[in-house]
């Protein structure tokens, strides 16, 4: 088995894992690790909750010089939340040796993070926006930057951050060592790593691998009208250290609070329509441990990485396969169990038909007490009512935009819906569904998208009128 000293790193660090409690290195550190070392540009394919922070991480900590006052390492963001995260970890790994470890990001006086700039810093994790305003104020130095990461790069990428990403790599030097990790690799942020890294090693970790083995997965059949009372039954029957209940939409977070709290829960809400410093003192309160349940959507949860999280409850059946293991993966981090629970409603059984084929395995009826057996491991189901092309995951696959978004009232299951229906694709094949205020972004196999365009153009949805193209790379 392999241990973190197996990997090449320091004494110092070995005792700062000691410290925060590591004791063996998961998949994508094990194999992230040692070509990092090295020198070597990496590329990471894994899912949050990989332990994907520490795989960049500790290598920055052996390589960054703290008797140097220069910024020699940066670590790009997508979000605020996760860079408040990666920078806490980044601090608790290089606390023995001295290294200081500066977060910039947007929502925060600006002054403020310029002094810390001024006063030193090895380290700066930043989120795109506020790395780039830093550097045109002159305020961010990144002559002496030997070493880049970029987090979360799938995220970068629905979020259109990408060429702002481009400008601030140009600004640092050519021989810096770069490490890109994203759980998808679409077409743009291959092209992206093709452009910047020089003969990276890719890493790769099964999202199939980072969670079956970890959560017992449980499904839940019940009547949309049931669904709220069938969730405090779940609830009390589980009785988490933390879970976290994930919804569509920001109305139903609001809702589903307001519910549980009047049932005398210790319940918060968290969603993209409430303020930063709202969502901050939900973060604080929940991560503290003194809220044990949080209600929330997709995008709110978007950095959340908390080690405590014992349970994850899908009120609403994900929009996609790879969102189910995104959000399961909120349990069971490196070396602990979860448990999850997907409620389905009757009209859903193709969505959780395909969320098991994705993970090859099946879910578990839940009841009261219930432990997943490990029969329930299967072989592909064989279909006889249609036939469906197979995809092993590694095919390429494009984003496409759609004029239609928040405003127009589009939710993600409508996105997907009218690409299955509209185009005819399987719902397995539909991915990184990201509904904006005002428009939309999919993902499809690269061999489809032009046909998937051509019959989406024009569709109402909602009484909205898509347009679609295939996104700017």
């Amino acid at each position: 088995m392999t241990t973190f000293a197996d990997l090449g790193l320091s004494e110092s660090t070995l005792q700062a894992l000691q410290d925060v409690g590591y004791e063996q290195p998961s998949p994508i550190q094990a194999q992230g690790i040692p070509p990092m070392l090295e020198g070597r540009d990496v590329i990471g394919q894994a899912q949050t909750g990989s332990g994907k922070t520490a795989a960049f991480g500790l290598p920055i900590v052996e390589h960054v010089d703290p008797d140097d006052s220069d910024v020699q390492a940066l670590v790009l963001t997508p979000t605020r939340e996760l860079c408040i995260q990666v920078t806490q970890a980044l601090r608790s790994y290089g606390t023995r040796k001295g290294i200081d470890v500066v977060a910039v990001f947007g929502g925060a006086p600006i002054r403020s993070q310029q002094a810390q700039l001024r006063a030193g810093g090895q380290v700066v994790v930043g989120t795109v926006g506020r790395v780039l305003d830093l550097i045109s104020r002159g305020s961010l130095h990144l002559s002496g930057c030997r070493f880049v990461v970029l987090d979360e790069a799938d995220e970068m990428l629905d979020l259109g951050f990408l060429e702002d990403v481009e400008r601030i790599l140009r600004r640092c030097p050519n021989g810096r060592q770069t490490a890109l990790f994203s759980a998808t690799m679409a077409p743009p942020i291959r092209a992206l790593a093709d452009d910047y890294l020089y003969d990276p090693v890719h890493v790769k970790v099964q999202a199939a691998t980072l969670t079956v083995d970890t959560v017992e997965q449980f499904q839940v059949e019940v009547k949309t009208a049931d669904k709220a009372e069938k969730l405090v039954e779940v609830l009390a029957s589980e009785k988490p250290d933390q879970a976290i209940v994930f919804v569509r939409t920001k109305i139903r977070c609001d809702q589903l609070y307001r519910k549980l709290r009047d049932q005398g829960m210790n319940v918060k809400a968290l969603h993209g329509d409430m303020s930063q410093g709202q969502r901050d003192g939900v973060m604080l309160g929940f991560k503290g441990g003194r809220v044990p349940i949080l209600v929330a959507t997709d995008v709110a949860a978007r950095g959340l990485d908390i080690s405590t999280v014992t349970h994850v409850v899908n009120f609403d059946v994900p929009t996609s396969p790879d969102v189910y293991v995104h959000r399961i993966g909120r349990t069971g981090r490196v070396g602990r169990s979860g448990r999850a629970v997907t409620f389905v409603e009757p009209r859903q059984r193709k969505e959780l038909e395909a969320i098991e084929e994705h993970i090859k395995t099946g879910l578990t009826p839940w009841e009261p007490g219930a432990k997943t057996k490990p029969a329930e491991v299967r072989e592909e189901p064989k279909r006889h009512d249609k036939p469906r092309i197979s995809r092993n995951g590694d095919e390429p696959y494009t984003t496409l935009l759609l004029a239609g978004g928040e405003d127009d009232g589009l939710e993600p299951g409508d996105v997907v819906s009218a690409v299955t229906h509209e185009a005819g694709l399987d719902g397995e094949a539909v991915r990184d569904v990201r509904v904006l205020r005002r428009f939309s972004l999919v993902s499809v196999p690269a061999d489809e998208a032009t046909r998937v365009v051509a019959q989406l153009d024009g569709a109402k949805v909602r009484g909205a009128t898509l347009r679609a193209q295939v996104a700017a790379a």
